[in-house]
């Protein structure tokens, strides 16, 4: 997982309210496992919409989606998550996630920012013409034009996404203490090792 310190670019504008995972990435790309190529469906029934904000070469390769409320709500699907990594978008900004979003967003990279409607509004807006700043150090988003809207961020998710670490890699930073913890349960209870291999 690459690290997040601070994300600057142009932000798709798109704003949409109730924008389920079924949206971000049909069913049927679920057939794969793999994570590459997963961009070239996502927002699919979106892009068939003529004008479509997706398909405007102004935001082409922009890291940061500008979504509404709720969004990322129906089924758990990670391939969601999937889709937007392989569109490049590393951050998305809306007043509301589902929770099985915002986490398998957190699992995979993504930093999600949740603001006010009113400054959604603003960052819309901004959108059309400027890029954005996410500084996840200061837990602030800026515009070119001195707007800076604070955000929350849970502490823990802070620091993994800071450092680069998915779920692997957290327990790898661990591994001294489990190789010694391994070593001491080995010593005190050999029967459990039993027809192991070393």
């Amino acid at each position: 997982m690459e690290a997040v310190a601070t994300i600057t670019g142009r932000a798709i504008p798109f704003g949409r309210k109730n924008v389920d995972t079924d949206v971000i990435i049909a069913a049927e790309w679920l057939k794969t496992t793999s994570r590459e190529g997963l961009g070239q469906g996502a927002f699919a029934s979106i892009r068939a919409e003529p004008g479509n904000v997706f398909d405007d070469p102004a935001f082409a390769g922009a890291p940061i989606l500008i979504a509404g409320d709720n969004f990322g709500c129906g089924s758990s699907r990670e391939h969601a998550a999937w889709a937007l990594l392989d569109m490049g978008i590393t951050a998305v900004i809306a007043p509301g996630f589902s929770d099985i979003f915002a986490s398998n967003a957190f699992k995979n990279g993504i930093l999600t920012v949740t603001l006010p409607q009113e400054q959604i509004d603003r960052l819309l807006e901004v959108a059309q013409t400027d890029p954005l700043t996410l500084d996840l150090e200061n837990q602030m988003v800026t515009t070119p034009f001195q707007d800076r809207f604070a955000f929350e961020i849970d502490p823990f998710r802070k620091m993994c996404l800071t450092e680069g670490l998915d779920e692997v890699g957290l327990t790898l930073t661990r591994d001294a203490a489990i190789g010694t913890y391994e070593q001491r349960q080995a010593a005190q209870m050999p029967w459990l090792a039993k027809g192991i291999a070393a």
